[in-house]
């Protein structure tokens, strides 16, 4: 049985108060929904390019058309500490090209400090309205500032001053002591013709890719994954199995 606390606020004391619970473990054995069927399989002569960033673009632009995905551009990047302890969370893709996919983050957060430190991550997009997904291992570099700095200054303006605002991961005493410096901010840069700086802490990265791997689900859990991937120095191609295609990738089916 797993021990879960609620809390509730004392109205006199504004305190919390903390009442203890028994939550009993979940059988979720019987949670399963049908994906794609036996006539809707994603094989190689479905690819619409020889090249994964071109076959991204598509699945990407067909979640970014499905009302009931509200951010297609939400992706999970995790990295991990350079003796290997992982973590994981939700970051927005801004843009991405044949050079790379960038997200933007303050540089004293923790997924900041683990890329300095250790810089490779891997991605995840997950479409479920289509059951689809895209994994994305690659290596991570920083942006220039000039690129950093345009798009900071893209943001509304709410946001920019969020960044200045949020020294993120630190550990802070209340939501109202959060909210106070919001408002001292929003006071000192009241002025719209005030230019917000960008501060020196914040910035974007650039994942590029080594590894694409296309996932879409089928109902027999046979699932199909088609994976793009550079080739590693002096490595002997099986021709069976791996198709060498444009830009220097290969190309592999994986067992599901």
């Amino acid at each position: 049985m797993f021990m879960t606390y609620l809390v509730k606020r004392s109205a006199h004391l504004c305190k919390p108060v903390f009442r203890r619970a028994y939550t009993e473990m979940a059988d979720l054995s019987a949670m399963r929904h049908p994906y794609h069927g036996k006539n809707e399989i994603f094989d190689v002569k479905d690819l619409v390019s020889r090249e994964p960033f071109g076959q991204f673009k598509h699945w990407f632009d067909e979640a970014v058309k499905i009302n009931t995905i509200e951010e297609a551009n939400a992706m999970a990047i995790a990295t991990a500490t350079k003796d290997g302890f992982p973590s994981v969370r939700t970051v927005l893709m801004k843009s991405f090209d044949k050079e790379g996919i960038v997200f933007y983050t303050n540089y004293g957060s923790r997924k900041a400090k683990e890329l300095e430190e250790n810089p490779r991550c891997s991605l995840m997009f997950y479409w479920e309205p289509v059951k689809r997904s895209v994994r994305i291992e690659g290596t991570v570099e920083r942006i220039p500032d000039a690129e950093s700095d345009a798009y900071f200054h893209s943001r509304p303006r709410a946001s920019q001053i969020g960044a200045l605002v949020s020294n993120q991961t630190t550990v802070i005493p209340s939501r109202e002591s959060l909210d106070k410096r919001n408002e001292e901010f929003l006071a000192k840069y009241s002025d719209e013709k005030t230019v917000v700086p960008k501060p020196d802490y914040w910035g974007g990265y650039r994942v590029v890719p080594a590894v694409f791997e296309f996932w879409q689900g089928q109902t027999n859990r046979l699932h199909d994954r088609l994976r793009f991937r550079k080739a590693k120095s002096g490595e002997t191609v099986d021709k069976n199995q791996t198709k060498e295609m444009d830009d220097g990738w290969l190309l592999e089916r994986l067992c599901p």
